[in-house]
């Protein structure tokens, strides 16, 4: 992972040490112009959009390839905030001249990605996000079957699975995205490293399924009303509004340019509403599971500090480094313990006043490990606080923004992983909210 901030001129004004390793091998340094082609291309395009913006890029030397998934996130004052999460490295193409070329996906898939040896997601094509709303922050880097739920033929046969045994090509694997619930089929051609071996697989997603491919019961699925009345729709406002907020056609009155702008969030926010509810009919569900496996709390704080850098940044709010333990392996699902955290970290920002200080801290106790995220603002009155954990509840309706289900959401998660989400507070005292999982240890 690195974090990085960088001024209107894509003068670099911060870094971790990661990214000054990068930066300096691509013979830039503090202070100065960003060195980093690609990461600097996503910042100017995200400065532009005034919108979040996220890629997969490559980033390496003559020795090392790496791809990386950056995440730029503008500020009023036109910086950039860059978090990254390291996908993948590789030997440099001019490093490895006996590696075999790439692979070219199925021919007439409506879209594209790619898996790892682990059948990890390292990539997710542009039209994944514009036709279904699939967020890349939250899909890459996991496992392919948090994209995607497989169904069996009806002699049991699992042709994905049996392409990874085998290490080759495969098609005719019904399937529905987890994210919405629509049935698509998929198909991928397999891919070798340098040495022959699996490597893992360059796949299409194909939406035109007949309805004997799956089985019965999906075609009303809550999450596929959604998608098809409402995510589509949005994501399409969305887009059409920034564009005319980003002038990308020629010059626009600034009035103009601002009602785009309202437009914009207010479609996101209802987005964000969408998305709640999707989650809740998913937690509410009698079989909902969360995965079992060992995940760094600190990492996991540091990565959302991270994609929150630039709302932060706006709100003329700090966010403090981590303190307490560095790191602590505790029992959950990333994605998951991640969305938590966002939440936390979002919400303390947003209710911290300008010139506040939002602080986390690390620490084990009684078998668990707790992640304290704390806030400067007004506090919650001791006989309010149950009832910010109840659903369309929020702390203080007086505030823009909200729809009062992520504090439901988030307890409900971490529930679902063995874990709890408590909070101390008192009026004018401001907020902590601590999330606990199970040790790892």
């Amino acid at each position: 992972m690195f974090h990085a901030l960088v001024d209107a001129d894509d003068r670099v004004l911060s870094g971790d040490a990661r990214f000054a390793e990068l930066n300096d091998r691509a013979a830039g340094r503090a202070g100065a112009g960003l060195a980093l082609a690609a990461v600097g291309a996503l910042v100017r395009i995200a400065r532009g959009l005034r919108v979040p913006v996220a890629r997969t890029v490559t980033i390496g030397d003559d020795r090392v390839d790496g791809d990386w998934h950056v995440r730029a996130v503008p500020g009023e004052d036109r910086t950039v905030a860059l978090a990254a999460t390291l996908l993948r490295e590789r030997p440099a193409a001019a490093a490895a001249p006996g590696m075999i070329a790439e692979v070219s996906p199925p021919a007439g898939a409506a879209w594209t990605w790619e898996v790892d040896a682990g059948l990890r997601v390292t990539r997710l094509a542009p039209e994944a996000v514009t036709r279904h709303g699939l967020d890349p922050v939250v899909v890459l880097a996991q496992p392919l079957a948090g994209l995607f739920v497989l169904t069996a033929h009806s002699d049991g046969a699992m042709p994905l699975l049996e392409a990874v045994s085998n290490a080759r090509d495969f098609a005719g694997q019904a399937a529905t995205l987890r994210a919405c619930g629509e049935r698509v089929m998929l198909a991928g051609h397999v891919r070798h490293d340098v040495g022959g071996g699996f490597a893992g697989f360059v796949g299409g997603v194909f939406t035109d399924v007949p309805e004997a491919s799956v089985p019965d019961g999906l075609t009303n699925n809550f999450n596929a009303r959604l998608h098809r009345v409402l995510r589509m729709p949005l994501g399409t406002i969305i887009a059409q509004a920034e564009s005319i907020r980003a002038a990308v056609d020629g010059p626009v009155d600034a009035h103009y340019m601002d009602y785009a702008a309202d437009i914009a969030s207010a479609g996101r926010h209802l987005l964000g509403l969408v998305d709640d509810l999707v989650d809740m009919e998913a937690i509410e569900r009698s079989d909902f599971a969360t995965a079992r496996d060992p995940i760094d709390l600190g990492e996991i704080a540091r990565t959302a500090a991270g994609l929150l850098a630039g709302a932060a940044a706006q709100a003329g709010v700090t966010i403090a480094p981590l303190s307490g333990e560095a790191s602590a392996l505790a029992i959950g699902e990333h994605r998951r313990a991640l969305q938590i955290v966002v939440n936390l970290l979002g919400n303390a920002v947003a209710y911290s006043p300008r010139g506040g200080t939002v602080r986390m801290r690390l620490k084990r106790r009684d078998g668990h490990v707790r992640l304290l995220v704390a806030d400067d603002g007004r506090g919650i009155p001791e006989h309010e606080q149950p009832r910010i954990f109840e659903k369309f509840v929020r702390g203080d309706d007086s505030e823009p923004g909200g729809n009062g289900l992520g504090l439901y959401i988030a307890r409900r998660l971490a529930q679902a992983m063995d874990g709890a989400l408590t909070v101390e507070s008192g009026a004018g005292e401001g907020a902590c909210f601590t999330l606990s999982l199970p040790d790892a240890a």
